[in-house]
């Protein structure tokens, strides 16, 4: 068990990516954190309400009560509103991005309404202010989990926690790794700004901003971290 003055995060999507650069920033920064995934020792599926409260139970019994809920699981979908598989990818789509984030909140929330500095920052996207072709699955949903973060500021602030969004442009995970780098160099040069893929550290400090003690002013915010893409437009 840590000490009465460790502060205790749940982040969902923890084994890879934005999750996992996520959660080595805040142990660095002296959080204890509990990673929910469905990869690793303590498999943990954001879909599943009981093993969602399961491992809420087994982080409150290990590390201490939640102080800080970041929702970083997601899959991607797309494809054509025609697609023979479309309603299928829908449900997944919302599912994991949308509906497993309510589920940990909610399973997080009695910890939190106690913290005295409650911390929620949920990482959408650029498709959540935007949208591109054949995304229509991905896109709905990560517009979902924007209006899910606006909600529970407004619900949740005058109990001491805030609701932030984070929406990351292009990064460079274990996803989108899987595009030819020609590609991506391509597309970097004519949308980003910045000329680049975002590393997911660049995204987790951001993350890990919002769910400082300090940052008590910040709730309901919609923040991208695209490198400018999005001020630029398509």
């Amino acid at each position: 068990m840590t000490t009465a003055l460790t502060r205790v995060a749940v982040v969902t999507g923890g084994a890879s990516g934005i999750g996992e650069a996520t959660a080595r920033l805040l142990t660095r920064r002296g959080v204890a954190v509990a990673v929910f995934d469905v990869a690793g020792d303590h498999a943990v599926d954001v879909t599943d309400p009981e093993a969602v409260r399961q491992g809420a139970d087994r982080a409150r019994r290990e590390l201490g009560p939640v102080d800080i809920v970041v929702n970083c699981a997601g899959v991607p979908s797309g494809g054509p509103i025609t697609a023979e598989n479309y309603l299928d990818s829908w449900e997944r789509a919302l599912a994991v991005n949308l509906t497993g984030a309510m589920i940990v909140v909610r399973a997080c929330l009695d910890d939190l309404m106690r913290s005295p500095a409650g911390r929620i920052v949920n990482v959408a996207s650029t498709e959540a202010i935007s949208a591109g072709r054949n995304t229509g699955p991905y896109t709905v949903s990560k517009h979902g989990l924007l209006g899910f973060t606006r909600t529970l500021a407004v619900d949740l602030g005058r109990h001491g926690i805030t609701a932030n969004c984070v929406c990351p442009g292009a990064t460079l995970t274990g996803m989108t790794r899987q595009i030819p780098e020609a590609d991506r160099q391509a597309f970097a040069r004519r949308y980003i700004p910045a000329g680049r893929y975002a590393m997911p550290d660049e995204i987790a400090h951001m993350i890990v901003c919002l769910a400082d003690p300090a940052a008590s002013f910040v709730n309901g915010a919609v923040i991208t971290v695209d490198g400018g893409m999005t001020a630029q437009g398509r």
